[in-house]
């Protein structure tokens, strides 16, 4: 199926202004996880108690962590979870405040707190976590590993299928993808979960995916026009998958959508997560990860 017909488009004209985009995008993520002090950890990574609640009636993140705090629960931090309308929270609370040998205690302590204040009156606990701080350290190192190995994985894959240049254009636009979209989280203020961690290797098998089918056409065309010009093998290796690519991008966001908005807070953020990366992904398949090509490829006939 095709939704787009033969394009006669000249996409490496416009790789520049993209390239600049990129960028723009790039360092916003980068102030924006500078000014939060990193990703907003989840309990996952930090280590102590997360309580997730639900309100019988709207209220204030500063109002709900003020009354807490006067309470004798001061809280690390305090986020809405899922919707609006959900008044659901999450509660995160520093190891020290209760050990593991304490969860139930301090679990009686917080239900006796929400009969006895007006503003928690009918909220109830739906789950309460515990993790140690040096397991938390751990999960941050196994995570930040995992996708480090992801990429070079794939580097290694697309060196041995492709061109080196080819390869280095495909893990610079995995880069590109994964700093943007962790940049939306921070922007966003969302926490930083395994769920997300799980996201965006996602992201990124999704991203090398598109890339992938975008080289092999480019590289097919090598070797069916050998006397065309590089540029214009990559307009037509684009322009031949375009229809592809887009209805992938569709049919992926159309499951997302409803996801992000009727599948509950448990979900919410993971699908928030892979949306931002399905439109960075499909945007850097054709600009990021192309046009390091052609500069690659016009560096190398200078050469």
């Amino acid at each position: 199926m095709r939704i787009i017909g033969k394009l006669n488009y000249d996409f490496v004209d416009k790789m520049g202004g993209a390239m600049r985009i990129s960028i723009a995008l790039a360092v916003i993520s980068i102030a924006s996880l500078l000014y939060h002090q990193g990703p907003n950890w989840g309990v996952e990574f930090t280590g102590g108690t997360e309580i997730h609640i639900k309100l019988a009636k709207s209220l204030e993140t500063n109002v709900l962590k003020g009354e807490l705090a006067e309470s004798g629960f001061p809280s690390e931090s305090v986020q809405r979870f899922g919707l609006p309308g959900d008044n659901e929270h999450l509660i995160q609370f520093a190891p020290e405040l209760a050990t593991f040998d304490q969860i139930g205690d301090f679990q009686k302590s917080l239900e006796d707190l929400f009969a006895e204040s007006e503003n928690f009156q009918g909220a109830s606990i739906q789950r309460i976590d515990y993790i140690g701080p040096r397991v938390g350290k751990e999960l941050i190192t196994k995570a930040l590993l995992s996708i480090l190995i992801a990429c070079v994985g794939i580097l290694g894959y697309l060196v041995l299928r492709f061109e080196f240049g080819f390869a280095v254009g495909a893990v610079i636009a995995l880069i590109h993808d994964t700093l943007i979209t962790v940049g939306a989280i921070s922007l966003a203020d969302k926490e930083f979960t395994l769920a997300i961690v799980a996201a965006l290797l996602t992201v990124i098998g999704y991203s090398v995916n598109d890339t992938i089918v975008i080289f092999d056409r480019i590289r097919e065309n090598m070797g069916n026009f050998p006397e065309k010009g590089f540029r214009e093998l990559v307009n037509d290796g684009i322009s031949q998958t375009l229809s592809r690519t887009l209805l992938t991008a569709i049919t992926v966001f159309i499951v997302l959508v409803p996801l992000f908005f009727l599948g509950g807070s448990v979900i919410h953020d993971f699908a928030f997560t892979l949306m931002v990366g399905v439109i960075i992904g499909t945007y850097s398949s054709v600009f990021v990860a192309s046009a390091f090509v052609v500069y690659w490829r016009k560096r190398k006939e200078t050469i």
